[in-house]
């Protein structure tokens, strides 16, 4: 059983949120979370929503299939970040001159699943995101 979730245009920049990603790839979706619950970057929560989200539509998918369903069992399979566009404002500075402001935004995707379920291609797509 392998379940997947998504968060895009999120309000936080793509290399802090890798940061908290790493923390938890290849870890039991249990242990992520509580993990990410006391990670003390602010990317950990919309990180952690997403996580719970894909815990979530395993369960889903589990009562639809009629199996056996047990959270401990699910592994984060694979976690990485995307950038979404970039927001971009001016600031005014001295002498009249205006600097640019670039707001970046994240797609964020979590990917959960049995260990057994892990097949060799899911391997190397999470091998590739390990930026």
């Amino acid at each position: 059983m392998e379940a997947k979730a998504q968060a895009r245009y999120v309000r936080v920049t793509p290399q802090k949120a890798r940061r908290v990603v790493d923390l938890i790839r290849g870890q039991q979706a249990t242990q992520a979370s509580a993990v990410l619950q006391f990670a003390p970057q602010a990317a950990s929560e919309p990180i952690r929503k997403v996580l719970l989200s894909a815990v979530a539509n395993a369960r889903v998918k589990a009562d639809q299939a009629s199996e056996a369903f047990d959270e401990r069992d699910l592994v984060v399979q694979a976690a990485y970040v995307d950038e979404g566009p970039t927001m971009k404002r001016f600031r005014p500075r001295a002498q009249g001159r205006a600097y640019r402001i670039r707001k970046r935004t994240s797609h964020i995707t979590v990917v959960v699943g049995t260990p057994d379920n892990q097949t060799a291609g899911q391997q190397a797509a999470t091998k590739g995101r390990t930026r």
